[in-house]
């Protein structure tokens, strides 16, 4: 396999950084892994501010966001990408705009994320992220169509989940404290019928893991970086 040519991707990323620098490691990783020696991915990526996106974010204004990240779609197909990975679920909202501004592939978080739950026969599954994430259709219906039932915490447990991926992990802030609230709203999910629980957010795989989880994790940034590693391979 050491003479096997890539793909390259694009991924638009920076949103936040921290995240985005997870999803570069783990895809150089599964590249060497695969093809062994000093390989590495062949990637292009567009990593914006976040900053004035995520005031966008918070104050309603899609339709602005979407022409942002239909623009950096577009940068990344002129500048080579043979397809594109969106490293943020809450931006996957804007999902369409980006695959009509371009003619690419787009690998889609939350589908990689529902294989990995049907790979181990789960039907009902707590999804934590953002209030978008976890309250809009964009995500939630992608996951009730392919046939999950989704549980989602209470109206002040998002909130809170939300304070600490946007006021703490988007920073770079990883506290025991936080930890352990989002141990205690999984616990509560499983005690709902949960059967597992999606890190909906690329940001919460740096503060919880399978060790702190007593249903099974799914990472959406590890399961995201993984299917990526699987286009770069592929020659379809």
């Amino acid at each position: 396999m050491a003479n096997q040519k890539q793909r390259t991707l694009g991924i638009i990323g920076g949103m936040s950084w921290e995240s985005t620098e997870s999803y570069y490691r783990i895809i150089n990783e599964g590249i060497k892994a695969e093809l062994g020696g000093l390989h590495s991915a062949d990637l292009l990526i567009h990593s914006v501010d976040f900053g004035p996106i995520n005031t966008l974010q918070e104050t309603g204004e899609w339709e602005e966001l979407g022409a942002m990240m239909a623009s950096s779609g577009t940068r990344l197909q002129a500048a080579g990408a043979q397809g594109l990975i969106i490293a943020s679920n809450t931006m996957h909202k804007l999902f369409d705009d980006v695959e009509a501004a371009t003619d690419l592939p787009i690998i889609h978080i939350a589908d990689a994320t529902i294989d990995a739950i049907k790979k181990q026969n789960l039907s009902k599954i707590a999804l934590l992220g953002t209030q978008f994430t976890m309250t809009q259709d964009f995500y939630k219906q992608r996951l009730i169509d392919a046939g999950l039932q989704v549980l989602i915490p209470a109206e002040d447990e998002r909130a809170e989940v939300h304070r600490i991926i946007k006021k703490e992990l988007c920073v770079g802030q990883f506290k025991d404290s936080s930890r352990q609230y989002y141990v205690d709203v999984i616990r509560t999910l499983a005690e709902q019928g949960a059967e597992g629980v999606i890190l909906g957010c690329t940001e919460i795989g740096l503060l919880i893991s399978q060790v702190d989880s007593p249903i099974p994790v799914f990472d959406t940034t590890d399961i995201h970086a993984k299917a990526a590693v699987a286009f770069l391979l592929s020659q379809d």
